[in-house]
């Protein structure tokens, strides 16, 4: 195993970075966060990883973040609840390896931590 990437297989970034990885030679475990929800303690410590605030990982193009009426100057606590609620709302994908994250976004961003 070579990290975890929460990914997402209706992305097309997020099997952009799959392919990435395994061309690498790569076989990362893979988390399917929308089947499996990320729990808060987790969704904190990636964003530590990621060295970011909630409000860099959500997706606010997301229908449901202009449902909940959320705006990234909600405080962390109230957007963390948001993704940890709505799955839907983060940013994906994020790849995690040797103590370090990166988002996907573009896929090559995550050969900075390989």
């Amino acid at each position: 195993m070579s990290g975890i990437l929460y990914h997402n297989p209706r992305c097309s970034k997020s099997r952009q970075t799959l392919e990435l990885l395994k061309e690498k030679g790569l076989e990362p475990e893979i988390h399917e966060y929308l089947k499996t929800p990320i729990d808060k303690a987790q969704l904190k410590e990636i964003l530590a990883l990621l060295n970011i605030g909630a409000n860099a990982l959500i997706r606010s193009s997301e229908e449901i973040y202009k449902e909940l009426g959320l705006s990234k100057e909600d405080n962390e606590e109230a957007l963390i609840d948001a993704m940890i609620e709505h799955p839907k709302l983060i940013q994906r994908p994020i790849y995690v390896n040797n103590g370090k994250a990166a988002v996907g976004r573009p896929p090559e961003n995550v050969l900075n931590i390989i």
